[in-house]
């Protein structure tokens, strides 16, 4: 992830994303890494099995094509990771293990009754649910932890959201292949 790390005498040289001790360090974008790539920074609790069936559906059904998660930066004791929901990302409602500020980039969500915009940020403590749906032009994020790996614990656990989120994908999986990230504003 690290391109470039500078000694205290300022010589720049080649990193290989891993942490130096003392060492100042540049993350780029273009090294960073997709989150399909590295699966076990993010440990997913299973769902009832008999949601299972259907959740596997959604998926199938597109769902990928409808996020972008990349981890910038991992270090012991922090990370940042750019998300970019696209509109309509069906979300579950669900919690972390670990505490997370989310700095919103660019587009917008809707948590609970507040709409919330580039510059933005929310702070989620460890272990507490919660949701929010992209806007219209999705949503592009930055999570903000200090550990580099968390679980993902759902409380969508009803047959209703699923075949909902199903009905979501389906309805969107052609304009989320083609879609643009939200305009930056600034």
């Amino acid at each position: 992830m690290a391109t470039n790390t500078v000694d205290r005498a300022g010589d720049a040289h080649g990193g290989n994303g891993e942490a130096q001790a003392g060492k100042f360090e540049i993350f780029r974008f273009q090294d960073a890494v997709d989150s399909r790539d590295n699966p076990s920074s993010l440990l997913i609790e299973p769902l009832p099995e008999r949601l299972l069936p259907l959740q596997n559906q959604v998926k199938e059904s597109g769902l990928n094509d409808a996020a972008e998660i990349k981890y910038l930066v991992k270090l012991p004791g922090f990370s940042v990771t750019h998300v970019w929901f696209k509109h309509d990302y069906p979300l579950p409602l669900h919690s972390h293990n670990a505490d997370c500020l989310y700095y919103i980039v660019a587009g917008t969500i809707r948590l609970g009754s507040q709409t919330l915009g580039p510059r933005d940020s929310f702070f989620v403590p460890c272990d507490v649910p919660y949701q929010f749906r992209p806007g219209a032009e999705g949503v592009e994020l930055l999570e903000i932890r200090h550990v580099t790996e968390v679980n993902l614990r759902h409380f969508s656990k009803s047959e209703t959201f699923w075949q909902k989120a199903l009905e979501t994908v389906l309805a969107n999986r052609d304009s989320w292949r083609d879609a643009k990230k939200p305009p930056l504003n600034c």
